[in-house]
């Protein structure tokens, strides 16, 4: 058996509780703002309802990242799937009842929200723990972890949230709660992952996570590059609903499955990832991402055309697919497996925290200068963490 294919079924189980779990996430990620316009139709409500699910990181974020370093990383992600299946439970006997409200709404998406931070920032320590830091190894496991992602996130999960919830509130909850308790079931699979080290205070230990952050040249290159990346794309997408119904002249139904073709072409990528980037090293992968995903934005701005544009789309979700699948497979050979979740989280709450700035941005500039200027904007700023990247030595 090649080391690939090794590394590969010992992250089975880790892999299949990321495609189940993820599903419910994907279900979540419709039901919520469902649940919330049947419960109250309140503008600054709904606002609250959808800032709670970003706040989980920015609050949360370092001490569940020093939590998962200092826990056993198997334990944490069953721990964190069993409490997130029971606030759901919960949630369902309340919507049941017909005692749920905004409030017990915004609580339970806040706590389901810190269990996932404390699970992502465990699960992606346990990748190298389990595989290695083979360059190959990493770049097919990493691969098909985003993939399932995609999978769940994007196509299975909002079907099943959408349609759940039509034929009752409380299903795509329920449904989740269950894909937790499937994920923890894998997750029970995995050896332990604990990695030994000496006993500190939760501060000292994201002080030394800060530490190791900023002071590692290659890490700090990699959050620039994930902050503009996400940055690119919220202030391209921002107004994107706008330029496909008045520019594209796309009718609302079918502007999810114009959507789609960039999902479509991020699981093609990272499906195939490993061979598609073994000549490159990761960082000539995350520049050849950032060049495509800067040719895409572009592209859509210049044709002012739908199909066009779809297959742009498509492009882009398959540069930006190749690009995560890289930032997180060189994240992970750089940092040490006793730093692996405070790092994470890091990545994750600098990622969170710039998206609400860029998404102003992109306002502003299409109220400025029309709805493409976004767009060259992004194009441009990507075409320059480009040369950027490509430069680096």
């Amino acid at each position: 058996m090649s080391e690939r294919h090794a590394g590969l079924r010992r992250a089975a189980p880790l892999l299949a509780a990321k495609a189940v779990s993820v599903t419910g996430d994907g279900a979540l990620i419709v039901a919520v703002p469902l649940l919330a316009a049947s419960l109250t139709n309140d503008p600054f409500t709904l606002s609250v309802v959808s800032a709670t699910v970003l706040l989980p990181w920015l609050l949360f974020g370092l001490p569940a990242g020093a939590l998962a370093d200092r826990w056993s990383r198997r334990r944490t992600m069953i721990v964190a799937d069993v409490a997130r299946a029971a606030i759901l439970f919960a949630l369902v006997v309340l919507l049941l009842t017909g005692h749920a409200t905004i409030g017990t709404l915004v609580v339970a998406v806040l706590a389901i929200g810190i269990g996932t931070c404390l699970f992502d920032a465990a699960a992606q320590g346990a990748i190298p723990a389990l595989v290695g830091r083979d360059k190959s190894v990493l770049t097919h496991v990493n691969g098909r972890f985003a993939a399932y992602d995609t999978i769940g996130r994007s196509f299975a999960g909002p079907a099943l949230g959408s349609v759940g919830f039509a034929l009752g509130r409380s299903l795509p909850f329920a449904a989740d709660a269950i894909t937790f308790l499937a994920s923890a079931f894998f997750v029970r699979k995995l050896p332990e992952l604990h990695v030994q080290r000496p006993r500190t205070s939760i501060a000292a230990d994201i002080r030394e996570g800060l530490h190791f952050v900023t002071g590692h040249r290659d890490v700090r290159l990699l959050i620039v590059a994930a902050c503009i990346n996400n940055s690119a794309f919220v202030c391209a997408f921002a107004t994107f609903v706008l330029y496909a119904t008045d520019v594209l002249a796309v009718p609302a139904a079918w502007y999810g499955i114009l959507i789609a073709a960039s999902a479509a072409g991020a699981l093609a990528a990272e499906w195939w990832v490993e061979p598609l980037t073994r000549r490159l090293t990761h960082w000539h992968a995350l520049a050849l991402s950032c060049a495509g995903q800067a040719a895409a934005w572009a592209g859509i701005a210049l044709a002012g055309n739908v199909w066009i544009t779809a297959a742009m789309l498509a492009l882009f979700g398959a540069a930006s697919g190749i690009g995560a699948v890289a930032l997180m497979s060189a994240r992970q050979e750089a940092t040490p497996d006793e730093l692996m979740g405070r790092v994470t989280s890091v990545f994750r709450i600098a990622g969170t925290g710039v998206t609400a700035l860029a998404a102003l941005a992109g306002g502003v500039l299409a109220s400025a200068y029309g709805l493409t200027a976004p767009m060259y904007a992004a194009a441009a700023a990507l075409a320059l963490l480009a040369v950027l990247l490509r430069l680096r030595r």
